[in-house]
């Protein structure tokens, strides 16, 4: 049976567009209490989070009502990061965790993310039977076994304890001025607090959520605004989350934009060169070639995943290996937390270069990135791009071989197939990746 309504990541969209919708909500939350009823003998318990987008008022109201009326109690946190929810999904023992948001996209869209027992990703199997679950009528729980709502206190509090105590406890951040950019997202009472309990000076951007302002060129996926505020403040970094708080990109005291690929390789580095436990490291399909190599100086084994951090986590269960991530930001450390999480990754990436006792710059002198050029090629429907750059592909993978690459893929979203070419120098780079593009379009 194949997915109607879930993505890589939930179900997201456009808010008042169907799925989006309260009354599409309501069968949600229906649809997935009564997919947990049939797997537990006791009365389930969902936990629902949500971000600041202003829709997520409507949503949880909706989810809510489907999820009592399927006879499942539920708790309600307010905002919170998704990695937060899935904490608390874990630390109370709940039967699942539901996150409103639609993480970096701006405030008109809006989604849900399911989290199973044990706060970890919802599986496939799961997801199907809630899909199906989704065709059957409505049918309300008599009253004497409806489920009961209400308002938990502390959510917060209990997760910034958890996320410092991910921090070794023998070292502080104190003498450090950090900029911190929440994306006016759901970090915005949280992240400040954590690294500010554990001694920093703490600059705080993008905390003022209005419900319309998330990911509003600020955050992760804006890093221009960090860049400005960490040399305006003269501060030694700056810390970027995005709109859920799973996302990390930082910068250093010169304005430097460090993504995921890097800030993944800080981490294994001090982990490597300590001696810690690394077994070794995933990346994905759009992981930077130098990076490989460098890990590969250093000794430490690397697998590539599908684009998604779902993929890297199944990856990283596959290989017992502890840490993967990908160039966006995504950045998973599974003995720290079983997701990824913006506040916890930056926190290993000061711990890092406390071990390494270099900063950023220093550290990844070891590899620089190779120039990526991509190329969304608009293609029509039953077009066989395939077949029409075979020719190309090979031509181009024979002249990269060793010394670059070329990743083809369609998207999962869109009429278009995505050309990136890496390798040593833009300009080649930029020459295959347009022959690649023009192969295409010309067929």
């Amino acid at each position: 049976m194949s997915r109607k309504y879930f993505g890589t990541d939930g179900v997201r969209g456009e808010v008042g567009q169907y799925p989006i919708t309260p009354d599409f909500m309501v069968k949600l939350g229906y649809a997935a209490g009564r997919v947990l009823v049939n797997h537990d003998e006791q009365t389930p318990t969902v936990l629902i989070g949500k971000d600041t987008r202003i829709s997520g008022y409507m949503l949880e109201a909706a989810l809510e009502a489907g999820f009592t009326a399927a006879g499942v109690h539920v708790l309600l946190t307010g905002p919170l990061p998704t990695p937060g929810v899935a904490y608390l999904t874990r630390a109370l023992r709940l039967s699942a965790g539901v996150m409103i948001s639609a993480s970096h996209n701006a405030y008109t869209d809006n989604g849900i993310k399911f989290f199973a027992e044990g706060g970890k990703k919802l599986d496939d199997t799961l997801e199907l039977e809630i899909e199906a679950m989704l065709d059957e009528p409505l049918v309300t729980k008599p009253s004497k076994d409806l489920g009961r709502a209400r308002r938990i206190d502390g959510a917060v509090d209990r997760y910034i304890e958890f996320c410092k105590s991910s921090f070794p406890h023998y070292r502080h951040l104190r003498g450090l001025k950090i900029v911190v950019d929440c994306a006016n997202g759901a970090t915005y009472h949280v992240a400040p607090k954590v690294f500010h309990e554990l001694g920093a000076e703490v600059v705080n951007i993008g905390c003022e959520p209005n419900g319309f302002n998330i990911n509003d060129k600020v955050g992760a996926t804006y890093p221009k605004t960090l860049q400005a505020a960490v040399l305006q403040n003269e501060a030694d970094y700056g810390v970027a989350l995005d709109g859920d708080g799973d996302r990390l990109m930082m910068v250093d005291k010169n304005g430097k934009v460090y993504d995921g690929d890097a800030l993944l390789y800080v981490i294994a580095k001090a982990r490597a060169v300590t001696g810690k436990q690394v077994g070794g490291v995933v990346g994905t399909l759009m992981t930077n070639l130098a990076m490989e190599q460098a890990l590969e100086k250093l000794s430490i084994p690397f697998s590539r995943a599908k684009v998604g951090d779902r993929y890297v986590l199944e990856q990283l269960y596959q290989h017992e290996w502890l840490l993967g991530g990908e160039a966006s930001g995504h950045v998973l450390c599974l003995d720290k937390h079983n997701t990824g999480d913006g506040i916890i990754s930056a926190l290993q990436v000061f711990s890092g270069l406390m071990d390494l006792n270099q900063n950023l710059s220093d550290v990844l002198r070891d590899w620089q990135a190779f120039p990526q050029v991509l190329i969304n090629v608009q293609i029509q429907k039953g077009q066989n791009w395939q077949t029409a750059s075979e020719q190309a592909l090979k031509e181009a993978n024979e002249a990269l071989k060793g010394i670059g690459r070329v990743v083809l893929r369609a998207s999962g979203t869109e009429p278009v197939v995505r050309v990136m070419v890496e390798a040593k120098t833009e300009e080649m780079a930029q020459k295959y990746a347009q022959m690649i593009a023009d192969s295409i379009t010309q067929s």
